[in-house]
């Protein structure tokens, strides 16, 4: 039974960061769903882990949709020999420093030919992410290093990879994929401030208002406040508005049997919520 038949569903939209600080904290935003509506209560920042963390451990019921990889393409673990199984994996990347990580996979990449030097996961064709062994330009290889022992830690539960806490549940989202549905290719962040240019002012405020007006194949609207709204547009960096779209995406899980993953979910890549 899809959550979203109870009265109203407790929503997280989570825009994670490898190194978070409190010019680049950590970004959930928070919110409920009822009746195709999702409604945006607040948007908290955490700039240690140690916040986030805490919150991690709010009691559920709730669904949140976190922006950062779950799983390692297949292909990069069995050449690597690393273990087959999710946490074993997990426990592995996580006992090894970032230079290794960025030094085993920098190997790995040189000894493949051009145009196929990453190796990718299922889920990043359908939802246009990059692989989750990149470890820059952005670094989601870091970003998994650091967020994933945080969620085993929290006992949320995951599905498909790790069974947890039924009430607190997990899933990797991907902002980039529900802005394209709504404008295309065009820029609509950037954290350096000579970049944050008035074209992309403009792409923000269309993408909030596709977002309130529904136009998306998720069949949801987002409700917020004017001045909620305002924040979303002025945040030059992208960062609350990237947590808003992984809370529609968490949304859309919700209203979704198995939660709107695939019958067959590959148990040590995961899949990205609503690709």
């Amino acid at each position: 039974m899809p959550l979203s038949e109870s009265p109203a569903v407790r929503l997280a939209g989570v825009d994670f960061t490898s190194r978070p600080t409190r010019r680049k904290p950590i970004t959930v935003a928070l919110g409920t769903l009822a009746q195709g509506v999702v409604r945006l209560e607040r948007v908290d920042e955490h700039a240690a882990f140690d916040g986030f963390a805490a919150w991690l451990q709010a009691p559920g019921p709730w669904v949140g949709g976190f922006d950062f990889p779950f799983g390692l393409p297949r292909e990069l673990v069995e050449s690597l020999g690393w273990p087959r199984e999710w946490l074993p994996l997990m426990r592995h990347y996580a006992g090894l420093s970032r230079e290794t990580i960025r030094d085993t996979f920098a190997a790995f990449c040189a000894a493949r030919p051009p145009g196929g030097k990453f190796a990718h996961r299922a889920c990043d064709g359908p939802a246009g992410s990059s692989p989750s062994m990149k470890w820059v330009n952005p670094p989601v290889a870091f970003m998994m290093h650091a967020g994933v022992p945080l969620l085993i830690e929290a006992g949320v539960h995951l599905p498909g990879l790790h069974a947890g806490d039924p009430a607190r549940v997990a899933l990797e989202a991907y902002p980039g994929l529900l802005a394209r549905e709504l404008i295309g290719m065009r820029s609509y962040k950037n954290d350096a401030a000579a970049k944050q240019t008035p074209e992309r002012l403009i792409a923000r405020k269309d993408l909030v208002d596709a977002l309130e007006q529904g136009r998306t194949r998720l069949g949801l609207r987002l409700r917020a406040s004017h001045a909620q709204r305002d924040t979303l547009v002025a945040d030059a960096s992208g960062d609350r508005l990237d947590a808003v779209l992984c809370l529609l995406q968490a949304g859309w899980a919700a209203t979704q049997p198995r939660l709107g993953l695939p019958e067959r979910v590959d148990p040590i890549e995961g899949w990205i919520v609503s690709a």
